[in-house]
């Protein structure tokens, strides 16, 4: 039974791999998210869609504004607190700021998140000495936070309110709380294991090695996935129709699975798969004004940040590739004009 399950996995490896299996999965997902939203959509009437954007409360765009600027500080903590995790103690707080903001809202709406934001990561952090490894590992521990900070929160919401999984898994209410027991008691286990550990837990092998957490940074890491998640599904409740009533951990609930659906199909900026989760999930709104909200939500929390992140490593980009090097020339000029100015006198000196 070992030889074949390794002859198994040897031909899994070599005849498809798992990056294939990635590609093959988000391709179906989205090919399946596609069909939902396009048979969703039909009947929808754009003119209602209009009128709906107009009914959404001024006062509550702008709460949910602040709550995605609340959303996008928090995400500045992601890379923090991997750098401080890795050691790399010299790279300041607006660096990791920095990393953060543009690797996630540039990487996520162009889409192949772990490529792009790892190579928006490898540009900013290799000013600062930081190695390709490095930044693998900075990613991998901003997932890390990412997954428990969802995982934490789903697991209490399905459990509270399983039935609000139901209109998207088609999975029985008690089934999905028993999934909610499964994701809690998986971070309980994971606790465990990290505080039953002799010294510091590793993962990794011999040129790639990464020190996971301590079990009590390990609650600020679950602390600040959950703030993170918190702010942006307030956010999206703060958005919704007013009728007919839903609650915020319903509503949270769905908002996890679609973004978790969103991050598995690897669409840029989630783009029809989010959507269509949420129109499948919610189907007591109206489709109109549902979607309304959606692409309120989308402005603010997807291309508003992303025009931003553009902008800043635009400018970056300009000042470190063609300004900062043409100032260094010209002081650089200044400084041997002034000091041939100086000589000038003394050369010129008569026996």
């Amino acid at each position: 039974m070992y030889r074949l399950l390794t002859a198994l996995g040897r031909g899994f490896k070599e005849k498809i791999g798992w990056k294939r299996l990635g590609i093959a999965a988000s391709l179906f997902i989205i090919t399946i998210a596609v069909m939902t939203l396009v048979r969703t959509l039909k009947g929808v009437d754009g003119g209602i869609i209009l009128t709906a954007l107009t009914e959404i409360a001024p006062h509550r765009i702008a709460l949910a504004a602040l709550c995605v600027v609340g959303a996008y500080f928090t995400l500045t903590f992601y890379d923090f607190f991997a750098l401080r995790t890795i050691g790399k103690k010299h790279v300041p707080y607006r660096i990791a700021a920095l990393s953060s903001f543009t690797s996630y809202t540039i990487g996520h709406n162009i889409g192949a998140t772990v490529f792009t934001g790892g190579a928006i990561r490898f540009r900013i952090y290799s000013d600062y000495g930081l190695s390709a490894i490095d930044v693998a590992k900075i990613c991998f521990l901003s997932g890390l936070t990412f997954w428990l900070g969802n995982l934490f929160v789903l697991g209490i919401g399905m459990a509270w309110h399983p039935s609000a999984a139901s209109a998207m898994d088609l999975l029985p209410p008690a089934v999905n709380r028993l999934i909610a027991i499964g994701c809690l008691a998986g971070i309980a286990a994971y606790f465990v294991w990290l505080l039953m550990g002799e010294g510091r837990r590793e993962l990794g092998q011999n040129g790639w090695k990464v020190v996971l957490p301590s079990a009590r940074l390990t609650l600020l890491q679950v602390l600040i996935g959950v703030v993170d998640l918190g702010f942006c599904a307030l956010a999206m409740y703060l958005l919704m129709p007013t009728e007919p009533y839903i609650d915020f951990v319903s509503l949270a609930v769905v908002f996890i699975l679609a973004t978790l659906l969103g991050f598995a199909s690897h669409a840029p900026g989630s783009l029809g798969v989010f959507d269509a989760a949420m129109l499948v999930a919610l189907p007591q709104f109206s489709k109109e004004e549902l979607l309304a909200s959606l692409v309120v939500f989308r402005i603010l929390y997807f291309l508003i940040p992303f025009g931003i992140s553009i902008s800043i490593m635009g400018v970056r980009e300009l000042w470190l590739s063609v300004l900062q090097p043409w100032l260094e020339r010209r002081r650089l000029s200044e400084a041997y004009t002034a000091k041939a100015t100086v000589r000038q006198p003394i050369n010129n000196r008569q026996p």
